[in-house]
C-alpha cells in the first residue's frame, strides 16, 4: 500500500481511507483490511476508523458484511456476469439511451419513498461530485449519487437493471470518454442538474424529479455522442 499513514480526527482518517480506496490497493474484492489493522498503520484508535467507515458507507463508498469485513464499493449483483458479457455487444451510446429509460422512473419513485436522512446524503454527494478536483473522483461520487436515487426508489427489478447498466458503464475506456467529455461549463451544468434532481427528490415532487433526471441525462448523452464524434474524426 502506498498511502501515507495519517494523524488526526475521523476526517482525516476518512481522507486517506478515501484515497486508498481510490488507489485500488486492496484485498480480494476489494475487501479493506480490518479495524485494528487500519488503527495500527494510521496510528489512531479504533473509534476514529470505525467513524471513517461510517461516513463512507453512508456516502455509499463501501459496505459491510457480518463476520466478512468491509468492502470497497457496492455488493456485487448477480447481473454482474451478464453486465461483463453484455459490454463488447454494445456502446457507449446504447446505454446512455437505456438510462434515459430507466433513471427517470427511480428518481420519480425514489422521490415518492425517500427517507429524510436519504435527502440529506443524496445533497451531500451532489456537492461531493462538485468539489471534486480530479476526474476519477467525480466519477466516483456522480455514480455514487446516481447509485443511492436507484436504491431509495425501492423497486429491486429496476436496481438490478439499472447496477447491470452501472456495472457496463464503469468500462475503462467509456470512463475516458467521459472525462474527456467534461468542461468547465458543463461541470457547472452537471451541478445544477444535480441539484435539480435532489431538490425535486426532496420535495417530493415524482413528476419533476422524473423531468429533472431526463434533462441531466439528456444534457450529458449529447456531450458523449459530441465527444465521440470528436474522437472519430481525429
Amino acid at each position: 500500500m502506498n498511502v501515507m499513514p495519517p494523524k488526526g480526527p475521523p476526517q482525516q482518517v476518512r481522507a486517506r481511507l478515501l484515497e486508498l480506496i481510490k488507489s485500488g490497493d486492496l484485498g480480494s474484492g476489494g475487501k479493506l483490511p480490518t479495524e485494528r489493522a487500519l488503527a495500527d498503520w494510521f496510528g489512531v484508535g479504533r473509534r476514529f476508523v470505525r467513524q471513517a467507515l461510517d461516513a463512507l458507507e453512508a456516502e455509499g463508498l463501501v459496505w459491510r458484511k457480518q463476520g466478512k469485513g468491509t468492502f470497497a464499493g457496492q455488493p456485487t449483483d448477480p447481473m454482474g456476469d451478464l453486465a461483463a458479457r453484455i459490454t463488447g455487444e454494445t456502446n457507449a451510446l446504447e446505454v446512455m439511451e437505456a438510462r434515459l429509460c430507466i433513471e427517470p422512473e427511480l428518481a420519480a419513485l425514489c422521490a415518492a419513498r425517500v427517507l429524510p436522512e436519504e435527502v440529506t446524503r443524496l445533497r451531500m454527494l451532489a456537492r461531493r461530485q462538485w468539489e471534486a478536483t480530479d476526474a476519477q473522483a467525480m466519477e466516483l461520487w456522480d455514480g455514487s449519487l446516481h447509485r443511492l436515487i436507484a436504491q431509495c426508489a425501492r423497486n429491486r427489478p429496476l436496481l438490478t437493471a439499472y447496477s447491470m447498466l452501472d456495472k457496463i458503464r464503469s468500462n475503462p475506456s467509456w470512463v475516458r470518454i467521459r472525462a474527456k467529455a467534461r468542461t468547465e461549463t458543463s461541470l457547472q451544468v452537471t451541478h445544477s442538474e444535480h441539484t435539480a434532481i435532489v431538490d425535486a427528490i426532496a420535495a417530493g415532487h415524482a413528476d419533476a424529479a422524473r423531468i429533472a433526471m431526463c434533462d441531466h441525462l439528456e444534457t450529458r448523452f449529447a456531450a458523449l455522442r459530441d465527444e465521440l464524434a470528436t474522437e472519430e474524426m481525429s
